[in-house]
């Protein structure tokens, strides 16, 4: 007769904790098991949820699970482990050790730089909290923090605040967007100039050390490219997904490319929920029948297109844009016009790619 009983597998988990949630897998009932095992295991079928989607924390979960049970019936070990992740609306979120409380979490990103990026993530924020959703953004772009400017809160210091006996930081809120930024820690005119591990270390606090306290979405603003910041942010928070934003040309494409390729990393896993075509052309103010596509037309559609990545839409190339973001009001907060129906369209496209399971 087997040893592999129900009880016995069940008390060897026990000692595997949900990183996530805190506590051991079995507690919070994350296990599921199936067939009838043999002497090694064998027919039998463990099946894991995970609070965290991204590959690479589902197989560290699936290595605790195959060194637990070989610790408890020996080697070798020949049952089949399936980790999968939580679906959005079974995540115990009030147990989640990291942001706890928020439902949806998404990187903005970019390959290259001066594509728009922060432009395109201030509105994307804006335009959630006017559709009456509780939101915060993050800008994690360390060493060029644009937000403060765009939200026009450039002379704001977030101030301590007690939460249930620990010291948190109170994120600044404007336009009904909760926001951290590095630039409310530094002078306006000083430069940051941090190796990985430091910035990763900055970073990591806005969301630990913050008190965010329930939201729907929270977007965070990535620096450009695909280096320790990236790669810190995926291993620490539980990302919904992430959304690219480029501009049409090939110079701007090749990178982009290289951003949805890192997401989809075979250790990282991250859903691509989308890519943004941003300055995808002008409109002459005296010539509004005109559009010319000064980048190229139609670039990051057809890059989506290849990658089996949703397109979110496109956004114009428009002066009123440039001056919302200068002078600290994102364009999404006209009630009328072009630049905020733009953002408001990609903002029902991405709703629609979180409606579905991801």
């Amino acid at each position: 007769m087997s040893n592999w009983t129900k009880d016995a597998i069940l008390k060897a988990l026990q000692g595997v904790v949900e990183p996530e949630l805190g506590k051991d897998i079995v507690a919070l009932e994350l296990v599921e098991l199936s067939g009838e095992p043999g002497e090694h295991g064998q027919g039998l079928t463990v099946q894991v949820k995970s609070s965290n989607p991204a590959l690479h924390a589902r197989k560290r979960m699936q290595e605790a699970i195959h060194f637990a049970l070989e610790r408890a019936f020996g080697q070798p070990v020949e049952c089949k482990v399936d980790v999968i992740s939580l679906k959005t609306e079974d995540r115990t979120l009030e147990t989640r050790k990291v942001l706890p409380g928020i439902q949806h979490i998404i990187a903005v990103a970019s390959g290259k730089g001066g594509v728009g990026k922060s432009t395109v993530c201030s509105n994307l924020a804006v335009a959630l909290a006017q559709l009456g959703y509780k939101v915060g953004l993050v800008d994690a772009d360390i060493h060029g923090p644009s937000v403060p400017t765009m939200f026009d809160v450039v002379k704001a210091r977030p101030q301590p605040v007690e939460v249930e006996g620990k010291t948190k930081i109170e994120p600044v809120e404007q336009y009904g967007v909760k926001v951290l930024s590095i630039g409310f820690f530094a002078d306006q005119d000083q430069a940051i100039v941090w190796r990985g591990p430091m910035a990763s270390r900055a970073l990591g606090q806005m969301f630990t050390d913050a008190n965010w306290g329930d939201l729907d979405y929270m977007l965070i603003d990535l620096p450009p490219g695909t280096g320790d910041i990236h790669l810190s942010l995926i291993q620490q928070v539980p990302l919904s997904g992430a959304v690219i934003v480029s501009t049409p040309q090939e110079v701007a494409l090749s990178d982009a490319r290289k951003g949805v390729g890192m997401f989809r990393l075979e250790d990282l896993k991250v859903p691509v929920l989308g890519m943004i075509e941003n300055m995808a052309y002008f409109v002459p103010e005296d010539m509004p029948d005109k559009r010319y596509h000064i980048f190229g037309r139609d670039g990051v559609k057809r890059l989506a297109d290849s990658l089996d990545a949703p397109f979110l839409g496109e956004l114009p190339l428009l002066q009123t844009i440039r001056e919302a973001g200068d002078a600290g009001r994102p364009a999404v907060l006209q009630t009328s016009g072009d630049a905020a129906a733009a953002f408001r369209a990609v903002v029902a496209n991405l709703l629609t790619e979180l409606g579905k399971d991801v």
